[in-house]
C-alpha cells in the first residue's frame, strides 16, 4: 500500500507489544545460559560453541521466514501466523530449559528455542515496514526498542528479585530454583505479549489478492523462496551493503558481553572463582542485574532517539550511541565495586536502543515495500555471520590472546563497538532524504 494511513501512538504500541515477550525470552537466555552451561559442567573456553545455536538458526531461519511471510496471506494476515507459531514453541522451550539434566539437553533446547524466537522476531521487523509510512518508521522501530528494554529488564532482574524474596535452593543439576521460576514466568510473558499483538493489530491485504495468489501458486514454493532470497542478495541496495559493515562489528562485539560478562562480574568483582561457590552465584545474579540496568536505560532512552535524530541525523545518533556502548564495556576493567558497573551498562543501554532501531530505520527507507520481509531476513545475515565468526574464533584465541580471562573478552567487545561506530560514517541514509522531502511538502 503506497499511501498508508497515519497510525496513532496506541496503535503502534499494540503492534509492537509482542516484542516485550520476545525480549523476555531473549533476556533470560542472554543473562542465564552461560551460568546454566557452567552449572552443567561446560568448559569456559568452549562457551561460544554452545552459543552457536542463535546465529546458526538465525542464518537459516530468518531469510526463509522473511520470504515465506512475504508470500503468505491467511485469515490472520501475512506476519501474524509466524508470530503465533514461534511464540508457542519458544514458550514450551523456556519451561523445559532450566529443567535440563545434562549439557547436551540444554544445548539442544537452545537450538529449538532460538529457531522459534527467530520465526517470531523476523516478521515483527517487516511488520513495521508493512504498517507504517516512512515518517513514522523511526517511532515504530523505537517502540520495539522500548518494549525490548522493558522485557529484557524484567527478565534479567527476575532471578535476583526472586532470591531477594526468599526463593533459595538448587536442583540436582545445580541450577538455582530462582532461575527455574524466572523461565516459567518468561514463557507466560512471551505467549501473552505476542497474543496481544496478534489480536489487537490487523494487516493490509495485498492490493491485488488474486494476482498475489496466482503468482505464489506458480512453480515450486521452495524453489521460489530460494530464488527470491538469491535475487534479494544479488540486487542488494548500496545502503544495505554499507550497513553490513556496521552490523558486522556491532554483532561481533555483543556476544562477548552475553557470554562472558556475568562470569567477569563473578570472578573480578565478587571473587567467585569456583562455580559452586556462593560468591559465583551472587556474582552471576549481579551480572543479570547489570543486564537489567542496560535494558532499563534502553527503554528510558528509546523515545529520546526520534527528536535526537531530527537534530543530529539518524547516522549521527547511531555513531554517538555505539561509541558510548563501546566505552561502557571497556570501563568494566576499572570496576572497583558492583555499583560502578552500572555506569558502563548505562552506556551499553544507550547503544542497545540504537542498535535495535536505527539500522532498521535506515534500511527500511532503502528497500521496496513488496520485498520488505525477504530483505529484513537477509539483513539478519549481517547479524548472525559475525556471531558465527566470533563463536569459532574465540575458543582459538581465548587462552593465547585473551589470557584465559573473561574480562579481556568483554573489553574486546567494547573495542569492536567503537570500530562499528566509525563505520557508520560510510553509510548513505537514502530514507532520510525521503523524509525531508515529505516534511517539506507538508510545510508547503
Amino acid at each position: 500500500m503506497e499511501n498508508k494511513p497515519k497510525m496513532t501512538f496506541w496503535q503502534i504500541w499494540n503492534m509492537s507489544f509482542g516484542f516485550l515477550g520476545i525480549q523476555f525470552g531473549w533476556g533470560l537466555q542472554m543473562a542465564n545460559m552461560s551460568p546454566i552451561y557452567k552449572y552443567l559442567g561446560a568448559d569456559e573456553a568452549n562457551l561460544p560453541y554452545l552459543w552457536l545455536a542463535g546465529p546458526l538458526t538465525g542464518l537459516l531461519v530468518q531469510p526463509i521466514v522473511g520470504a515465506m511471510s512475504d508470500r503468505t496471506w491467511t485469515r490472520l494476515g501475512r506476519r501474524r501466523p509466524f508470530f503465533l507459531v514461534g511464540a508457542v514453541i519458544a514458550s514450551i522451550c523456556l519451561i523445559l530449559m532450566p529443567n535440563s539434566s545434562a549439557l547436551w539437553m540444554a544445548a539442544g533446547l537452545l537450538w529449538i528455542m532460538d529457531a522459534s524466537i527467530n520465526i517470531t522476531m523476523e516478521p515483527f521487523r517487516a511488520f513495521v515496514g508493512d504498517k507504517l509510512a516512512e515518517e513514522q518508521r523511526t517511532l515504530g522501530f523505537v517502540m520495539q526498542s522500548f518494549f525490548i528494554g522493558i522485557g529484557s529488564t524484567l527478565a534479567n532482574a527476575l532471578p535476583y528479585i526472586l532470591t531477594l524474596f526468599g526463593v533459595v535452593g538448587i536442583m540436582k543439576s545445580g541450577i538455582p530454583y530462582s532461575t527455574l521460576i524466572a523461565f516459567i514466568v518468561g514463557a507466560a510473558a512471551f505467549l501473552f505479549a505476542v497474543l496481544w499483538t496478534v489480536y489487537t493489530t490487523d494487516e493490509f491485504p495485498p492490493e491485488d489478492i488474486e494476482s498475489f495468489r496466482q503468482k505464489n501458486a506458480e512453480g515450486s514454493i521452495v524453489r521460489n523462496i530460494f530464488k527470491e532470497i538469491s535475487e534479494a542478495v544479488r540486487d542488494m541496495p548500496t545502503t544495505m551493503k554499507q550497513l553490513a559493515i556496521v552490523q558486522f562489528f556491532t554483532w561481533f562485539a555483543l556476544p562477548f558481553m552475553w557470554q562472558y560478562y556475568g562470569i567477569t562480574v563473578a570472578r573480578h568483582v565478587f571473587g567467585g572463582s569456583e562455580e559452586g561457590s556462593a560468591a559465583f552465584k551472587e556474582g552471576t545474579e549481579w551480572g543479570g542485574v547489570c543486564f537489567a540496568i542496560y535494558n532499563l536505560v534502553c527503554f528510558l532512552f528509546a523515545f529520546a532517539i526520534p527528536p535526537l535524530a531530527n537534530k543530529v541525523g539518524r547516522k549521527g545518533v547511531h555513531v554517538l550511541c555505539l561509541s558510548l556502548g563501546g566505552l561502557g564495556l571497556i570501563s568494566t576493567y576499572f570496576a572497583a565495586g558492583p555499583y560502578f558497573l552500572w555506569i558502563g551498562m548505562a552506556g551499553v543501554g544507550i547503544a542497545w536502543a540504537s542498535i535495535l532501531s536505527m539500522p532498521y530505520v535506515i534500511l527500511a527507507g532503502a528497500i521496496r515495500p513488496e520485498r520488505m520481509g525477504v530483505y529484513m531476513g537477509v539483513f539478519n545475515l549481517f547479524i548472525v555471520i559475525p556471531q558465527v565468526v566470533q563463536s569459532f574464533l574465540t575458543p582459538q584465541i581465548y587462552k593465547s590472546v585473551l589470557g584465559n580471562n573473561p574480562l579481556n573478552a568483554v573489553m574486546l567487545g567494547g573495542i569492536s563497538l567503537l570500530v562499528a561506530a566509525a563505520a557508520v560514517f560510510i553509510v548513505k541514509d537514502v530514507g532520510s532524504a525521503k523524509t525531508e522531502d515529505v516534511s517539506a511538502a507538508a510545510g508547503h
